[in-house]
């Protein structure tokens, strides 16, 4: 037992008769482990984005939010009177008339 620790540490397993299949253990190895880190930050990297894109969502939501209430108000028939009466355009006093126009005959 104490020998195979002796020979693991001394990396005697690589160069023996029997280690092209140990190098061929460890080629996948690394291979494998450089496909996890690579996946493992672009997974970081995609986390990153969606946050940034979260808060740009939020900011743009409120944007409208507030535009929708400005829109509102600048709608309503007060605001609208209120802004022609400044520049002297006033409320008619009779009711809109529909007008019926029959085509044919």
């Amino acid at each position: 037992m104490k020998n195979k620790i002796i020979n693991i540490i001394r990396g005697s397993f690589l160069v023996d008769e029997k280690s092209t299949s140990n190098w061929l253990y460890i080629f996948l190895f690394l291979v494998l482990s450089i496909v996890m880190i690579s996946s493992s930050h672009s997974v970081d990297k995609k986390v990153y984005e969606i946050a940034a894109l979260n808060e740009q969502i939020k900011s743009l939501r409120s944007e409208f939010v507030d535009t929708r209430t400005l829109l509102m108000t600048l709608k309503m028939e007060s605001t609208v009177k209120n802004k022609l009466f400044e520049k002297g355009i006033k409320t008619s006093k009779k009711p809109p008339v529909k007008i019926v126009i029959n085509v044919g005959n």
